[in-house]
């Protein structure tokens, strides 16, 4: 029997029949697909290229940042060198001072209470300075004349040193560290000057 005019065969294949698989793939489709693929590849090498660059360049930036950060560091190191130095310089004539009132001072006045005194703030001086890494310019009659460590002051004849010796210190220096801080006075022996004879009559 017929239903609608459709033969019952018919009716049987459009209702109960599985899907139609796909044709397998063309030429072109293949070729399709590997270009998709080839343009994949590129896509990631240009991705990879890229974050390397981005790479290199947060490195750099880093490198220059550190460089910066111990330049800056330096900088602030050596302002505060300066500035114990300059500080330090101010305060050694009030430490010669110091010397030169214990140097001239009587025997009999040394044992009074505010000379003991006097020579404890001297000293207390000294251990501060000391810590700060300042220490005195060692000179001995016959060291040779240094032009780095002394200033000479003057120039003379001296028995029994030979020329460009040192004769005499006339005020320390002091260096901090291996900087020299103030150089030693010093008085300097140079070579005797021939007498002159006078001409006879």
């Amino acid at each position: 029997m017929e239903a609608h005019g459709i033969p019952p065969q018919e009716t049987q294949t459009v209702e109960g029949a599985a899907p139609t698989l796909p044709e397998a793939p063309a030429v072109g489709a293949e070729a399709s697909l590997a270009e998709q693929v080839e343009a994949l590849k590129k896509a990631l090498e240009e991705a990879q290229a890229q974050a390397q660059e981005y790479l290199e360049g947060w490195q750099r930036e880093r490198a220059a940042f550190a460089n910066y950060r111990k330049r800056v560091e330096a900088e602030r190191a050596q302002f505060a060198a300066e500035a114990t130095a300059l500080l330090i310089r101010k305060l050694l004539p009030i430490l010669d001072d110091f010397e030169r009132a214990l140097q001239t001072l009587p025997d009999n006045l040394r044992h009074l209470t505010w000379v003991e005194g006097i020579a404890l703030i001297y000293r207390k001086l000294m251990l501060i300075l000391e810590g700060e890494g300042v220490q005195p310019i060692p000179v001995q009659p016959g060291d040779p004349f240094d032009p780095m460590l002394h200033e000479a002051v003057l120039y003379e004849p001296a028995e029994g040193f030979e020329e460009g010796q040192i004769v005499e210190e006339l005020q320390r220096g002091y260096k901090l560290g291996d900087r020299v801080l103030r150089p030693t006075l010093v008085k300097v022996a140079r070579k005797a000057e021939p007498a002159s004879t006078a001409p006879a009559e």
